[in-house]
């Protein structure tokens, strides 16, 4: 008598759950952000700051309003990180140009130096498994992490660096 499979855990008939690649994406995302938590620890902060930080090194002059809406957080958890990465000298934030309610957002030399140092073992991993998969088509790859962002926000993904230097910032602290 041939046995049936066992039903999988919170599925409906019919319903095919890709556990396996759940389960990958869990352990990569696990390790992928394994050696920046390393580095945080040691300077105090976690994975928000990480992500801020990220953000404003790579979109710098991104507002707090378009942190917010990237990040998908609260203003009193951006406000907290914030205040951190403010006070310990990684991030300056200018009143905006058009807008004086505005805040923009800059990274300042030890900000750009932390978020290089935080990404450096992450593009080494990535560069690493593209390697061992034997993937040739990055582009394929790419498609595929973008399709997985909802559909509606990945206009964030296409939204350059607003770059530039805070008006009346000098270069010494950044």
């Amino acid at each position: 008598m041939k046995q049936s499979a066992p039903k999988r855990a919170n599925s409906s008939p019919g319903e095919d759950i890709d556990f396996p690649l759940i389960e990958l994406l869990f352990f990569a995302y696990r390790d992928f952000i394994s050696d920046p938590d390393a580095i945080l620890d040691s300077y105090g902060f976690g994975r928000a700051h990480h992500r801020v930080l990220h953000f404003v090194n790579r979109r710098p002059g991104l507002t707090v309003a378009e942190l917010l809406d990237v990040l998908r957080i609260t203003k009193q958890s951006l406000a907290r990180v914030l205040k951190q990465l403010v006070d310990s000298g990684y991030v300056v934030q200018v009143q905006g140009p058009r807008d004086r309610r505005q805040r923009e957002l800059y990274p300042t030399k030890k900000g750009q130096a932390l978020a290089t140092a935080l990404a450096l073992p992450q593009s080494r991993r990535i560069r690493a498994a593209i390697e061992e998969a034997g993937l040739e088509d990055r582009a394929a790859l790419e498609r595929f992490l973008r399709a997985m962002v909802n559909p509606e926000l990945r206009v964030q993904l296409d939204q350059p660096s607003s770059g530039g230097v805070p008006s009346g910032e000098g270069d010494s602290d950044r």
